[in-house]
């Protein structure tokens, strides 16, 4: 994709994916379902899910997988006000380009 990822819409992208689990989801996963809409590196989404846990947007648990534990992200009361503030955001900006592209600005 030729346009850029900015961190505000990688928190967007996140979020999304994190709460269609309602018991949370884990690392890998949350890599894998986000890479069906943008390329992302593991090393890039581990800084994302670090800042969205510190605004209080995810919370983090530890569960025992094949004899390993396995870190979960769920997102918190406070990330779902954010998701939705993101989406009408997303659709507001994103509705602005489409007009503009479809010369109806």
């Amino acid at each position: 994709m030729v346009f850029n990822t900015g961190a505000a819409l990688l928190d967007a992208i996140v979020l999304a994916v994190v709460s269609k689990e309602p018991e949370g989801t884990y690392g890998y996963k949350i890599t894998q379902e986000v890479r069906q809409v943008i390329e992302l590196s593991e090393s890039t989404l581990y800084p994302v899910l670090r800042r969205l846990q510190k605004d209080e947007c995810l919370e983090v648990y530890d569960r025992e997988c094949a004899g390993r534990n396995r870190r979960y992200y769920k997102v918190t009361s406070r990330g779902w006000a954010q998701l939705r503030l993101y989406e009408s955001e997303w659709r507001e900006y994103s509705d602005k380009i489409t007009r503009l592209f479809e010369g109806r600005i």
